[in-house]
């Protein structure tokens, strides 16, 4: 587990060198600084994972992990980058009060909401957070009148040192939640927000450390790299959101220390801080996984309550509802990058109950595989743990093809917005420009129609615009059908045992090359000076007179006829004007053609005269 990790380090390490500037992994030089000793320890995409379940090590295990450091070094925090109190049927079904119970249990000293914070809505959050024994924290989650929602920061003195820690959440919460959760809201620029405070406490605290729901994919306009690149005077980054394992954590150029523990409880993350005269003088990261923990005892206390919790779910919980012949593939890195089939499943049930023409589901939706054997509620639950309804929308084509688009956009990076389809097939050509890469898309064995109207079962996420898919929210919902944990339930109970395997509804594939027509032979249209031919009439000869030659008019220049192009399946505007030795804006401005992506078989394009 050890050289996994180191490698998973250096490996990342390498790609932020090379993609990232001013960033570097961190010393490892353990040897201590001078000044007083401060360690915090830090977690972040736990995703209520309260319960020990290798490699995830339970809130029990870092209970202990806690109460072992503290013994050593009373100067210890513990701090959570959010994403905490969602995602498990622990949480869930109790909207996630068991899990702040146990994180009171814990000791947390703060806690940033991340954007699974919000799943229970703002209103809700606000009560969780009313219920901790420790502050939330977030300088950027407003109100649409501009004050805070949360307070932006916490000033905490440990043995005489000042330590400031202000959070940032991530905008990404306006549409990584549904936007309904966060309806009054405004989430402001997180780097703008850093300057400001950094500015407001550098002088106020010995140590800066930023609590940051922000994470580093390349795929994010907000990352932790931009805020600790345009803010300076930051001592650390404890970061959370893209689940980043950083075993030694980085560094960037102007010298914050970024950390980052994964998710699940697979790790806990120390921070080793030395503060001498009101300055840091050294500061180093590492992450504990399950083999380093394995000689520390869990929390007792915390492992009782845990326990409690669970038993009182139990009967909820352990009804068996299904069978499944095979894994049901639920992958966090297999559902947002391509087709599974737990996917190919659950957008199946969505089309079953709703008896839509079409269906469409986040891959982000779907939280958990489902083992082969008997399946319980739980399981279902722990799949889909966002309590969301099934709904339908009458869809333009057009549409559908929007938001295949926007679902691929990140491919074959995984995004939460993947698409998980029935009813449907595409192809996508990560090689193309974001917006034009799907292509071939079938609806059943015939090919989409931008101009024709699907009926679309979807998540109630999607359908108001979660994970960017905007275009879904200008339609009214034309039916509900429960929730989507039910569906699959009886959907499941309707196969039998489950033998699903993927068919092929989703592929990568350059989009095909469309070879010209051979244009047909053309007769020109008749003029004044150049009359239609007509059929020579017999006639009688006659002697010839010469005439004196008269000078022949000149002909005036006419337009060539406009030569038409039939669509192709798989064709762009980008590849048509390719083979016609034009552009593509010359073919829409030609056609009129409002939106240049949305062509479709068939279709009849005017070429230029002189392609």
């Amino acid at each position: 587990m050890k050289l996994w990790k180191t490698y998973v380090s250096l490996l990342l390490t390498v790609c932020l060198l090379f993609g990232s500037v001013g960033i570097a992994a961190a010393a490892t030089d353990t040897t201590p600084g001078t000044g007083k000793h401060i360690t915090i320890l830090h977690t972040n995409d736990t995703h209520a994972r309260a319960v020990e379940a290798s490699p995830a090590m339970g809130y029990a295990k870092v209970a202990g992990i806690a109460d072992k450091y503290r013994s050593e070094n009373p100067n210890t925090l513990l701090l959570d980058a959010g994403d905490a109190v969602h995602g498990t049927t622990f949480a869930t079904l109790v909207n996630g009060e068991s899990i702040v119970k146990v994180m009171n249990e814990m000791g947390y000293q703060a806690i940033v909401p991340g954007n699974h914070e919000f799943n229970y809505g703002s209103e809700h959050l606000i009560e969780l957070a009313d219920m901790m024994n420790f502050p939330m924290l977030s300088a950027n989650v407003k109100k649409k009148d501009g004050t805070r929602l949360f307070d932006p920061y916490l000033i905490k003195e440990v043995d005489g040192v000042k330590i400031g820690i202000i959070a940032l959440t991530t905008p990404e919460t306006m549409y990584k939640t549904n936007p309904k959760n966060v309806e009054g809201l405004d989430i402001t620029d997180p780097t703008a927000e850093a300057k400001v405070l950094v500015n407001e406490i550098r002088s106020k605290v010995d140590v800066v450390i930023v609590l940051g729901h922000l994470g580093q994919d390349a795929s994010s306009t907000d990352t932790s790299f931009k805020v600790v690149k345009e803010v300076p005077g930051i001592d650390v980054f404890i970061d959370g959101h893209s689940h980043t394992i950083l075993q030694d954590g980085l560094v960037s150029d102007n010298g914050t220390l970024i950390a980052s523990a994964g998710e699940y409880t697979n790790f806990v993350g120390v921070i080793d801080l030395w503060v001498d005269g009101g300055k840091v003088t050294k500061k180093q990261a590492t992450l504990i996984d399950e083999t380093e923990a394995k000689d520390i005892k869990p929390n007792e206390k915390v492992e009782a309550l845990v326990n409690s919790i669970q038993k009182e779910q139990e009967p909820i919980l352990e009804e068996e509802v299904a069978n499944t012949a095979i894994l049901l593939d639920g992958q966090r890195e297999q559902v947002r990058a391509g087709e599974t089939n737990l996917g190919d499943l659950l957008a199946d049930a969505l089309r079953d109950v709703s008896n839509a023409d079409i269906a469409l589901t986040n891959g982000g939706g779907i939280r958990a595989s489902i083992e082969e054997g008997t399946v319980t509620k739980g399981d279902i639950i722990t799949v889909l743990p966002f309590g969301n309804q099934v709904v339908t929308l009458d869809v333009k084509g057009s549409d559908v093809l929007a938001a295949l688009e926007n679902g691929a956009a990140s491919y074959p990076e995984p995004s939460g917005g993947f698409p998980q389809v029935s009813g449907m097939t595409f192809s996508i050509d990560s090689s193309a420009a974001k917006g034009s890469r799907v292509h071939s898309v079938m609806i059943g064995d015939k090919a989409l129609d931008p101009e024709a109207t699907y009926t679309l079962a979807t998540n109630d996420f999607t359908a108001v615009g979660g994970d960017e898919y905007t275009m879904f929210n200008k339609y009214t919902i034309t039916g509900m059908y429960g929730a989507m944990d039910e569906a699959l339930i009886e959907y499941m109970q309707k196969l039998g045992a489950v033998d699903i395997k993927t068919d092929g509804r989703i592929k990568e594939a350059k989009a095909p090359t469309v070879e010209p027509e051979a244009p047909a032979a053309e007769t020109p249209a008749p003029t004044a000076e150049t009359p239609a031919p007509t059929a020579p009439k017999p006639e009688t000869p006659k002697p010839e007179t010469p005439k004196p030659e008269k000078p022949s008019k000149p002909t005036p220049n006419k337009p060539a006829p406009a030569k038409v192009y039939v669509v192709k399946s798989g064709d762009s505007l980008y590849s048509i004007s390719k083979k016609y030795n034009t552009t593509w804006q010359a073919l829409q401005k030609l056609n009129n053609i409002k939106n240049p992506h949305w062509i479709y078989p068939g279709q009849q394009l005017k070429l230029p005269a002189a392609s």
